[in-house]
């Protein structure tokens, strides 16, 4: 079909400038991943946990960090699995667990428990938090492991004292309530605010820079050359409109899946958040259409897109979550099509929403499409018939 080949053709051009190796491939994750790391401490900061074997005192400091609620936790299977985590900021701590801490330390050992961190975020904090609560379950072995020396009583049967001992002493009762509604859930990974946030920025800025490879087909002669064989002109105008639509699905998808894998966002269900990137590509492929149509000067049309882009994802909560936004401002995000497609991905990725919760932004996205493309159709065809 040449429409499809017309399509293909564009996304080629795409990804042959080598620009694109860094705009399109490294660019977007390293501002995630910056993102992520500065000011995704606004969530709860998680720590990580690796236990080399299992044991009476490390399974209770186990259930001691669990029970935190300075931070959430999770468990990994081995030490460089939750290296890497720490590494990529998929959480913001490690603890490192030993094996057979119940015999090093009844046998009068030291216990080595290790805590790495990264020097950007919550490891100062976190390291006192996990030391006190390491302390609390140790310190009766530390005194049952004297009581056995001193008594010759077996170390099991001296702990038990030592737990009973500090369980009657009166501890003091600390009440928590909270005001209001969170804004975010509490469960909510450091990387799944920005991420839909640059999903957005970055599928509607590479597609609108579109509309200049579109001049430039037309100022080449590329598109007259088209037109003398026997394609009709509506193949031309759907093939032109599908290669636009074809890169901002490229871009898109590379984002959704790179930061999946990369950084363990949830991108809720598979088809639901494809649709939504499908219905957000088409409004910036069709105003990439009527950008290309309108300009004559490729370079005009790249300046003034990087303008729109800019300024529709600052309006539109690409910049500042559409949470944080006054009731005003909010309304004039939901009047640009990024407003709509995060609050679409904020149903999939915060809310655990399904396709069903995000039909209505769908709708919304396609009726922007609609409208773009028929404008875009009338003009391109326009400019087309009277060269």
């Amino acid at each position: 079909m040449k429409a499809l080949a017309i399509a293909y053709s564009n996304l080629r051009r795409m990804l042959r400038d080598r620009s694109s190796i860094f705009f399109v491939f490294i660019f977007p994750i390293a501002i995630i991943l910056l993102v992520g790391i500065q000011f995704g401490g606004g969530v709860r900061p998680e720590v990580g946990i690796y236990q080399d074997g299992a044991g009476g005192l490390s399974d209770a400091v186990v259930a001691e960090l669990e029970a935190s609620t300075a931070f959430l936790t999770e468990r990994f299977d081995s030490e460089e699995d939750l290296i890497t985590a720490v590494e990529r900021g998929m959480v913001n701590a490690g603890v490192f667990l030993p094996a057979d801490m119940d015999g090093t330390i009844s046998g009068g050992g030291m216990a080595h428990i290790e805590f790495v961190a990264r020097p950007d975020g919550f490891g100062t904090e976190l390291q006192t938090i996990v030391t006190s609560a390491v302390s609390r379950v140790l310190a009766p072995a530390g005194a049952a492991r004297f009581a056995a020396a001193e008594t010759g009583t077996g170390f099991d049967e001296a702990l038990e004292v030592a737990r009973e001992a500090v369980g009657s002493f009166p501890g003091v009762e600390v009440s928590v309530s909270r005001l209001g509604e969170s804004l975010f859930p509490e469960g909510m990974g450091r990387f799944d605010l920005g991420a839909p946030q640059q999903l957005v920025l970055f599928t509607f800025i590479t597609t609108l820079s579109g509309s200049a490879a579109l001049i430039l087909s037309r100022k080449l002669g590329i598109t007259s050359r088209m037109l003398a064989t026997p394609t009709p002109l509506r193949t031309v105008i759907v093939g032109e409109s599908l290669g636009r639509a074809f890169v901002g699905m490229f871009q898109g998808t590379y984002i959704l899946v790179a930061t999946m894998l990369l950084f363990g966002v949830d991108w809720g269900d598979p088809l639901a958040a494809l649709l939504l990137l499908a219905a957000f590509t088409a409004v910036a492929a069709g105003a990439a259409m009527l950008m290309g149509s309108t300009f004559s000067n490729e370079n005009q049309a790249g300046g003034i897109s990087i303008l729109v882009s800019l300024g529709l994802a600052a309006l539109g909560g690409s910049m500042l979550p559409l949470e944080l936004f006054p009731p005003g401002m909010r309304r004039v995000a939901m009047a640009t099509p990024h407003g709509w497609a995060l609050q679409g991905y904020a149903d999939l990725v915060r809310a655990d929403g399904g396709l069903m919760d995000v039909l209505p932004e769908i709708g919304v996205l396609a009726a922007y499409a609609l409208v773009l493309f028929a404008l875009a159709t009338w003009r391109l065809r326009r400019t087309l018939t009277s060269g």
